[in-house]
């Protein structure tokens, strides 16, 4: 199976749409606030939350639960592609329905590897992973820049490191963001 989940209008064919408003003619209407979700465990192949995370969980333990939710429901080796606004760009800023920033860091703390490696070197990085029992590998990591960096990086006018250096030092450099994160299972489930 594979959800499209938060879809609004974009329907996706092969896809199941799930939205919670009923208006948007989803497949099936589904609050993904409440918990648990109604698919089965280890059922799920692909998941597609395009500009869908940084709306839901305002509450800590409830965007735990999202995240374990989501870990549930899919098998291992998974992909789930989250597309979500920069947290340093107005297109994120000026939405009052975004309840929190998703960051590639932020995601980060559900890798368990990563959770193990940061509790080695003696590191405060909350192990989230270890904490909820989620774990998630980072697959990749994407971003789309917005003008006028765009443009100066397809002109050759800078170089990666310095739209890096820029995306840490300045406002609406980058416009969204891709991550795409692979359930790690135990070996012998779904």
């Amino acid at each position: 199976m594979k959800l499209n989940l938060g879809c609004g209008h974009d329907k996706r064919p092969g896809w199941h749409n799930v939205d919670k408003v009923a208006a948007s003619e989803p497949d099936q209407v589904v609050d993904l606030e409440v918990l648990p979700w109604p698919w089965v465990d280890d059922t799920v192949d692909e998941v597609m939350l395009r500009h869908v995370l940084e709306h839901l969980g305002r509450e800590p333990d409830l965007f735990l639960g999202i995240m374990a939710e989501l870990y549930r429901v899919c098998r291992g080796g998974a992909r789930i592609t989250v597309v979500v606004p920069h947290p340093r760009h107005d297109y994120y800023l000026n939405d009052p329905t975004h309840v929190r920033p998703i960051t590639l860091g932020g995601l980060e703390m559900f890798s368990q590897r990563r959770n193990r490696e940061w509790l080695d070197k003696g590191l405060g990085n909350t192990p989230l992973g270890l904490y909820t029992g989620v774990d998630f590998e980072i697959v990749s990591y994407d971003v789309i820049p917005d003008e006028p960096w765009r443009g100066r990086m397809q002109r050759g006018e800078m170089t990666p490191q310095e739209l890096q250096q820029a995306m840490r030092m300045y406002a609406n450099v980058i416009m969204e963001t891709t991550i795409v994160l692979q359930p790690v299972k135990p070996a012998g489930a779904a």
